[in-house]
């Protein structure tokens, strides 16, 4: 009878496949490739400190441990999550003991380097520049904004990318040559396992994981994509709700709408939605478009942008996420202008640096007999009482302001309309004070 007791459990399929040697290493040819940066590190025989910046489940942990073993250094490993300044002390003792009695260097991975506050990673200054410890923080965050400038500048940064397609294959066909030899895999299935991955080896291995017990479970040697769909939960595409990741497709949406690409516009809607992203965020956006980059273009376009948020808060998600692409695509078609968000700007920005110019007198209120006796409001002129409901020649602005022309209306649009009528007024204008004088 086995003795279920002395049975060691098989370790997690990610475990089982990590490289052992650089050459080993499924991706990040722009860096691993022949003359390349890393490479070139690597062969140099003198480790340095460096930051590894990219998406989860690319090889950072692994580089960090073959980094370690090319330069036959101690690994200490701490996670920024869990670790304080104590942990970093207790690291560094243990550098300097390994240092002492062994003669060995050691390698200190910081992973999320970015949890890390600005007194932690300052503990960590001086044993880097003494030596003690060769560096390499982990990071899926953009290391200029998150990590402190000292510790910035005695690190190499470098960027590692999502795994494509291809290397998602090569990565399924090593573990079919290894622990997964007795399946095998319908294309359609592994093309639904590499959506799901998204461009993370980690998850893709968890997920053939996965796949592979639902497999043995239904004694199935092959897998299709009928058995995946049916094993794998459906699991949000790779998704950072705070993090760089976020803030770029914020960013391609935006600009889709502002470059009129209506299907460029719903495919970064329709995947940060796919990704786990708030929808109610996501209107908030939407609403700030339409008033940013169309404007008096298209009045229409804050109406249907403020409805569609007001139709996901009523029917909720999903029927109201409907109402947010079909704005989204209204948004892309609508005429574009800024002419009234760079007049709001340049008019922000001339108030900051002013002075405190008081209220021309005839444009003032006068609701008291003694503000009417100082002349307030004294000579104002009631527009509707003029020609065509304008009084041609008025100054409305501060004395000492000339006419400052912030807006500027586009020619696309209601805005051709509008900068038509404003011709014509100052035409008026133009008149009035050719009369007077």
């Amino acid at each position: 009878m086995t003795d279920l007791f002395k049975t060691s459990p098989l370790p997690p399929l990610a475990e089982a496949l990590r490289p052992s040697t650089l050459d080993e290493v499924i991706g990040q040819r722009h860096l691993l490739g022949p003359g390349k940066p890393l490479r070139v590190a690597f062969e140099s025989g003198r480790p340095h400190s460096m930051i590894l910046w990219g998406p989860p489940g690319v090889g950072k942990t692994t580089l960090a441990r073959l980094t370690a073993n090319a330069f036959d250094c101690a690994f200490i490993a701490l996670s920024a999550v869990f670790a304080g300044v104590k942990e970093i002390r207790a690291a560094m003792e243990s550098a300097q003991l390994t240092l002492d009695q062994h003669q060995q260097r050691t390698l200190l991975f910081v992973d999320e380097i970015h949890r890390f506050n600005k007194s932690q990673q300052d503990a960590l200054l001086p044993f880097v520049e003494s030596g003690l410890v060769t560096f390499i923080g982990a990071t899926t965050e953009n290391p200029s904004f998150e990590v402190n400038s000292a510790l910035l500048s005695r690190a190499q940064v470098y960027v590692l990318e999502s795994l494509n397609d291809a290397e998602l294959h090569e990565l399924l066909l090593r573990a079919q040559q290894t622990v997964l030899s007795e399946l095998s895999f319908e294309e359609a299935a592994v093309n639904t396992l590499i959506g799901y991955a998204d461009g993370d080896a980690r998850r893709f291995l968890n997920l053939l994981e996965q796949a592979a017990t639902a497999a043995h479970n239904a004694q199935a040697t092959c897998i299709d994509s009928s058995l995946v769909q049916n094993a794998l939960s459906m699991n949000a595409r790779r998704f950072d709700k705070g993090g760089d990741n976020f803030y770029d497709q914020i960013s391609a949406l935006h600009k889709s709408v502002r470059g009129s690409n209506p299907d460029a516009a719903l495919y970064w809607l329709t995947r940060m939605l796919d990704g786990g992203a708030d929808p109610k965020y996501l209107a908030r956006r939407i609403v700030r478009m339409a008033w940013e980059d169309i404007g008096l273009a298209d009045p229409r376009a804050m109406q249907i942008a403020n409805d569609a948020a007001q139709t996901f808060e009523r029917l909720g998600s999903p029927e109201g996420e409907l109402a947010l692409a079909q704005a989204t695509i209204y948004l892309a078609v609508a005429a574009k202008s800024n002419a009234g968000y760079n007049a709001y700007n340049q008019a922000m920005a001339f108030v900051k640096h002013d002075q405190s110019r008081p209220v021309p007198v005839h444009l003032r209120n006068a609701p008291t007999k003694l503000m009417k006796e100082l002349g307030y409001g004294h000579a104002y002129r009631y527009a509707h009482d003029e020609p065509e409901a304008y009084a041609a020649g008025e100054t409305y602005l501060p004395d000492g302001i000339p006419d400052p022309d912030w807006y500027q209306p586009v020619a696309r649009g209601l805005e051709t309309k509008i900068a038509e009528k404003m011709a014509h007024l100052r035409e008026l204008d133009r008149q009035a004070k050719k009369s007077k004088g």
